[in-house]
């Protein structure tokens, strides 16, 4: 057994500015949290429905130095005793990515600490490594604001992408039906609260890609579909009743619970039979994973399939430097480990490289 480090992780993806320190033995799983401090910027962001890059860039660069010595501190740790910093370096908003890579870069550059580029997705799917120190392979469900995919987890470095999103996330749906609607932001949270109220079976709601094999899933005609509803009852009505709004969130909230679900059974299916492992775990991790109802769904999916059903702890499924601080442990297990390898910010970075770009490809790279 290899001995312990410790990691200060720094994550600045998309418009949560985060830093932590982790501890563990690369290679093994279960690691200890030492502390974790995650900036929301919801504030800047909530009059204009959704995040704005630009802003976004700019609070990351003036909360990051903050973050990190926080961090620290909580810690109980000194910079000099940090043995590497490892830094989300992709996919994400560029102008997010830099300020995190560069804000590694200079810390490294004056503690002499090696920087370890770490992808984000990479994070999320480890991150029942740190938390239950599962054992490989396993199955997730990453579903998030920007993501959505259905991953196995082979090692520290190898992912097999078994299906995903040929459009929007299903955060990015929530968030635009919010919109839609009227709703605060993040629109997640705001669409549970109203469907909490409303009744889901009066609209009926397209489940989009049922029809076909496979672990793919489509979530902008459901949005569509949704915008139409609205449209329908205003000309009506001359306008929305709250119950009325509570109705189509309910309906739209369930029917992404039914896709996921549906989805999740086929992954299992198909994980089952090509690992052929006696310990079959589904884990998820994103800020969908949040969602109650898909929670419950995704549960009772897992037990009817004979799985396991793991999700972290809140604040671990949405954006977090943990997750990016053991998946530099993580790293630093690897044989072919280079504490000296370049660190370049990647708007876009597929988890699984040989898979099949599923959102079109371009002078940046595949988009997933």
């Amino acid at each position: 057994m290899g001995h312990s480090v410790t990691i200060l992780g720094i994550e600045s993806s998309c418009d949560d500015t985060a830093a932590a320190v982790v501890r563990g033995v690369p290679g093994v799983g279960g690691g200890e949290i030492l502390s974790s401090i995650v900036a929301g910027q919801e504030d800047l962001h909530a009059a204009f429905g959704g995040v704005v890059p630009e802003i976004a860039a700019r609070a990351h660069a003036e909360r990051l130095d903050i973050c990190v010595q926080r961090a620290l501190e909580k810690s109980g740790v000194a910079l000099a005793d940090i043995d590497a910093i490892a830094v989300t370096s992709g996919p994400g908003l560029i102008g997010g990515v830099i300020s995190g890579v560069m804000s590694a870069k200079a810390l490294a550059a004056g503690s002499g600490k090696p920087v370890i580029g770490i992808n984000h997705l990479a994070g999320h799917a480890l991150t029942p490594r740190l938390t239950n120190g599962l054992e490989f392979p396993y199955l997730m469900l990453l579903v998030s604001g920007g993501h959505c995919q259905f991953i196995a987890v082979e090692g520290p470095d190898s992912f097999k992408r078994m299906g995903g999103t040929i459009d929007d996330a299903p955060g990015e749906a929530f968030d635009k039906t919010a919109k839609l609607l009227a709703l605060g932001y993040p629109g997640g949270p705001e669409v549970e609260r109203e469907a909490a109220k409303g009744d889901a079976k009066r609209f009926k709601f397209p489940r989009p890609l049922l029809d076909r094999k496979g672990c793919d899933m489509s979530f902008s005609g459901l949005k569509t579909a949704l915008r139409r509803e609205r449209d329908r009852i205003v000309v009506e009505k001359s306008g929305l009743t709250v119950q009325d709004r509570s109705d189509l969130c309910a309906g739209f909230q369930l029917a992404i619970a039914d896709v996921l679900t549906e989805k999740s059974r086929r992954a299992c299916a198909s994980f089952k039979q090509t690992y052929k492992t006696n310990t079959a775990i589904i884990a998820v991790a994103g800020g969908v994973a949040a969602n109650t109802l898909i929670r419950t769904q995704l549960t009772d999916m897992a037990d009817a399939q004979g799985f396991t059903f793991l999700a972290p702890p809140l604040g671990l499924c949405t954006d977090n430097a943990a997750m990016i601080a053991w998946a530099g442990i993580e790293q630093m297990g690897l044989p072919d480990f280079d504490p000296n390898a370049e660190i370049v910010a990647r708007p876009r970075w597929p988890l699984d490289r040989d898979a099949k770009p599923m959102l079109g490809s371009g002078k940046k790279g595949a988009k997933a």
